[in-house]
């Protein structure tokens, strides 16, 4: 039977080979920062994207050519949607959820072919085994995209203001660069999780953002940030 030790070493050396391919993507082909980052927001693994990774999404995505990486990605993670790739799909339903309200307001039309799509993760069930009921989560995470999408409009464009009046009350935001974006995809959650195991027994210490605001987080449940695995 694998050790502890043994099994954080094997995290350790796939770490790090994610990030010697991330690299040569970014020196050997035209991929962005920024599509790598939506990449991993929205993969197969057990983290939801955090607040900070979706906004730097939802900037980017109103550079032209990063709005059709975003964009293309998102599709596709959509219409990957089954009982057993999941979870992809609706991180990438949060994702949307974000540019939708913060992103560019063609977003909207962008995705009203993924309706039908959408509709269908409705009726998802999956409960884990900690008895948590991911399906309603993906159920209720459906249905306001849906609203977001609906043709009148006028949810998304209160939802809109509310996220302006949320956003225009932070002071100190900073500028987007493309370099915000590569150092974020170097400080991925895959890189947070590595890290983790390694301090069980500690206090996250990782720098905390104040720019940002977590109260309108998409994970957040009952005032309290969800950042469960979606197992």
């Amino acid at each position: 039977m694998d050790s502890p030790s043994f099994h954080k070493l094997k995290k350790q050396a796939s770490f790090f080979l994610k990030e010697k391919i991330k690299t040569a993507r970014l020196a050997l082909t035209d991929v962005t920062p920024t599509e790598l980052l939506t990449e991993e927001a929205t993969d197969e693994d057990s983290w939801p994207p955090d607040t900070h990774t979706m906004g730097l999404i939802s900037r980017s995505a109103f550079e032209v050519d990063d709005y059709w990486r975003i964009v293309d990605i998102l599709h596709k993670r959509l219409w990957k949607f089954d009982e057993e790739n999941w979870r992809g799909s609706y991180k990438a339903l949060v994702v949307l959820e974000h540019l939708l309200t913060h992103g560019p307001q063609r977003v909207s039309e962008e995705f009203q072919c993924d309706k039908e799509v959408i509709k269908e993760m409705g009726i998802f069930h999956h409960v884990d085994e900690n008895r948590f009921n991911w399906g309603l989560r993906v159920r209720e995470k459906s249905e306001r995209i849906l609203k977001l999408l609906d043709e009148d409009r006028s949810f998304l464009k209160q939802e809109r203001s509310r996220a302006r009046k949320l956003t225009s009350g932070i002071k100190g935001f900073g500028s987007f660069t493309q370099k915000n974006v590569g150092r974020r995809l170097t400080e991925s959650r895959s890189l947070t999780c590595f890290k983790s195991d390694y301090n069980d027994d500690h206090q996250d210490e990782d720098e905390e953002d104040d720019n940002l605001d977590y109260t309108d987080h998409p994970f957040r449940v009952d005032g309290h940030q969800d950042t469960d695995p979606l197992t």
